[in-house]
């Protein structure tokens, strides 16, 4: 006598669907809260009134990258993560040199490159001389002989006669300074990595043949 055993289905190729249904949908859930992720932060940066460019250095990879895993894995990070970092934690910052850390005031206005324009930097551009000033209270300050012009910018004076000349704060000197916190990234990020098994869930029915 022959006997012969079949299994219907087949139980190899069920569970080979399955695995592969469970690859799809982990690495969808991954991408899924990596995107969600990176929206909520450059969310975060923008409301904070940093702007949308910062809030663009705010990027997403997924790996692999070219298939799916059980593995799968979602990174975000920042094209600036000084910049943002200093504004996740509001660290205390000094000067390098342990002296005065300078604020430029509006006549200042901005430095060429875009930023925070520098004593150095202001003194070579409007060819005027800045002076110390110390204050026992509040900040001390770097004023310079000029006028404002119509832009509030703190400019050399043509009058031959002084008229219209006025002492004008240009810098005003701290020890230190005290960044304020204005973003929250770990709260986001943790909301994030709570809704991935969720994520999976759903996913993984769905990719069910």
């Amino acid at each position: 006598m022959k006997l012969k055993l079949a299994i219907d289905p087949d139980i190899v190729a069920m569970m080979a669907a399955e695995v592969a249904a469970g690859e799809r949908a982990v690495t969808a859930a991954m991408r899924e809260a990596g995107t969600s992720l990176k929206s909520a932060w450059r969310g975060q940066i923008t409301g904070a009134g940093l702007g949308t460019r910062l809030g663009n250095s705010i990027r997403l990879a997924t790996y692999p990258k070219a298939s799916d895993s059980l593995n799968a894995a979602a990174l975000v990070w920042s094209k600036a993560p000084v910049i943002i970092g200093a504004h996740d934690t509001g660290p205390l910052i000094r000067s390098k040199d342990g002296f005065w850390l300078a604020i430029p005031t509006p006549a200042a206005g901005k430095s060429s490159k875009g930023g925070r324009i520098t004593p150095g930097e202001w003194e070579r551009r409007t060819g005027l001389r800045l002076r110390f000033i110390y204050r026992r209270r509040g900040p001390s300050l770097l004023v310079a002989e000029g006028r404002l012009n119509s832009k509030g910018r703190a400019v050399a004076s043509k009058s031959k006669t002084g008229r219209g000349v006025a002492t004008v704060p240009i810098f005003l000197l701290v020890p230190q300074v005290k960044l304020r916190k204005r973003l929250d990234l770990a709260r986001d990020a943790e909301r994030a990595v709570d809704g991935v098994p969720g994520l999976i869930v759903a996913n993984w029915g769905s990719q069910r043949p």
